[in-house]
């Protein structure tokens, strides 16, 4: 740890380690860096900000690279540097990558977005907005106290609210904004109040303090308890989008701007898992006969209503391939509550929650590389329907089989070797723990979007309806598309290189 224990005397002085709070720091310095740039640029330079906005993620990202020689703490209490609200471990960087390099494709698929829409949506807001949301969710996995981890989750959201609502005169992005946040300021109340009960039944907000004095808590303390608890799940249940809490994500993804669907379906569901891992595993491991049932029967009900939602989708080929990709979300959402479910019956709950973390890498890179090319053909057809896609081989080949291959991946099919080998680790997770009605459910529900997904890619391949047109991908979009490709491809070749998360420990 970097942090040095204090005597009572430097209670009131804290030494910050800047080098462990650097990633989010520099994302939220350059957020504000835009927004007040944005007041003297000129109309016709304001696409630098969109460029800015690129640097300082990826500076960001980069800024992780010095983390990596050992754990780093700071925000310690005075006299014991084992107890601090933010703390930079192997668990915190991983998820701090995937938040950043997601809110980098992002910001790469919505400099051509704006572009093309320039009047619909102010550049400098969304900028400031995309910043301040990926500084708090890069927060998030650091935070080690409650009252951190609910800043954190509020700084990351409520920027996505306006993000999602900001295109003038759109009934549709009106609707899911407000969609949107009614729906996580209702998880936000919930979760706050589950949070107090804890807080007054241990007396401490410290994760690590919660864990151990949760244990001697009896009496109608308990009964308090075991209410806290409860509370606390649903509040995050509805952040990671778990059924029946999912009724936003398909209304809300096909309002917004479409990176910025992408980005809350990877970005925005890193955040609540993440928050849902902190507070179960770290916090709440002594009541696991509390939280591992209730998450089992979550993951089961999310994956089912998921995929058959997606299911739907694809049987009719008026609906847009957005919300398509927003059901499927809410079933692979099922599929990362598995080993966090495992985690209550397992003796080695870090393992299982290494399982999540691999398939997040897995679905993080695929899923935004889906929206990339879904962002390529919105270009030409503004609703973005499924029989848009048919014969996109014969107007642009190569668009065509990077999209089928992250479609193989998410389906778990090779050549999506990544896809398979992640979902055998959720499998291994849920049957190792004993779950194996879990497990049974699940290759049901893998067998359900088979059938979307090999149909979709099927009609990438179809004779085109007239002539086809090609598309003209501007380089943004190639960037995006290429850095997600070489990444599938690379981990399809080499899947130890994610799935050895899940035979390590991560705290």
């Amino acid at each position: 740890m970097s942090s040095p224990a204090q005597t009572p005397a430097e209670s009131l002085v804290q030494s910050v380690d800047w080098l462990a709070i650097a990633p989010p720091t520099l994302a939220a310095v350059v957020a504000l860096a835009v927004l007040v740039a944005d007041l003297f640029l000129p109309d016709a330079r304001k696409p630098l900000l969109g460029w800015a906005c690129v640097a300082g993620l990826a500076a960001s990202a980069l800024l992780l690279l010095p983390l990596l020689d050992g754990d780093r703490a700071t925000f310690c209490l005075p006299g014991d540097s084992q107890v601090c609200s933010y703390t930079a471990d192997r668990f915190t960087l991983v998820i701090q990558f995937l938040v950043l390099g997601g809110a980098l494709l992002t910001a790469l698929l919505s400099v051509t977005a704006l572009k093309d829409a320039r009047k619909d949506l102010p550049e400098g807001e969304y900028w400031f907005l995309l910043l301040a949301s990926a500084a708090g969710a890069a927060l998030l996995p650091a935070a080690r106290d409650l009252a951190t981890l609910v800043v954190a989750l509020e700084v990351a959201s409520l920027p996505a609210f306006a993000l999602v609502g900001l295109r003038y005169g759109d009934r549709k992005s009106s609707e899911a904004a407000l969609k949107f946040f009614l729906s996580s300021v209702t998880a936000t109340a919930v979760s706050l109040m589950g949070i107090s009960f804890v807080y007054a039944a241990t007396g401490t907000l410290y994760l690590t303090q919660i864990a151990e004095r949760i244990q001697g808590v009896d009496g109608q303390l308990e009964t308090l308890t075991r209410t806290g608890v409860v509370l606390t799940l649903i509040g995050f249940a509805f952040k990671t989008a778990a059924v029946p809490f999912h009724f936003w994500v398909p209304d809300t993804y096909v309002g917004a701007p479409l990176p910025i669907a992408a980005y809350l379906s990877v970005v925005g569901k890193a955040v609540g898992f993440t928050g849902l891992i902190l507070v179960t595993v770290v916090a709440l491991p002594s009541y696991a006969d509390v939280w591992g049932p209730a998450l089992a029967a979550l993951a089961a009900l999310t994956m089912t209503v998921g995929n058959v939602g997606a299911l739907r989708q694809q049987a009719t080929r008026a609906y847009s391939a957005v919300r398509l990709l927003a059901w499927s979300s809410v079933g692979q959402a099922g599929y990362l509550l598995v080993p966090i479910a495992a985690a209550a019956y397992s003796d080695d709950g870090e393992r299982a929650i290494g399982s999540t973390l691999a398939y997040a890498l897995m679905y993080a890179a695929v899923n935004l590389g889906a929206f990339a090319v879904a962002a390529l053909v919105g270009r030409t057809h503004s609703l973005n329907r499924i029989s848009d896609y048919r014969g996109l081989y014969a107007r642009n080949p190569l668009s065509a089989l990077i999209l089928a291959f992250f479609l193989l991946c998410l389906a778990g099919l090779p050549p999506g070797i990544i896809g398979l080998f992640a979902k055998v680790t959720v499998f291994s997770a849920a049957v190792e723990a004993g779950l194996g009605w879990l497990a049974v459910i699940m290759a049901v529900n893998v067998v359900i979007a088979l059938f979307y997904y090999l149909q979709w890619t099927a009609l990438l391949f179809r004779a085109p309806e007239g002539e086809p047109v090609r598309h003209v991908v501007p380089a943004p979009v190639t960037a995006a598309m290429a850095v997600t490709a070489v990444v599938a491809v690379a981990l399809s070749g080499a899947p130890q290189l994610i799935l050895r998360f899940a035979d390590t420990g991560l705290f």
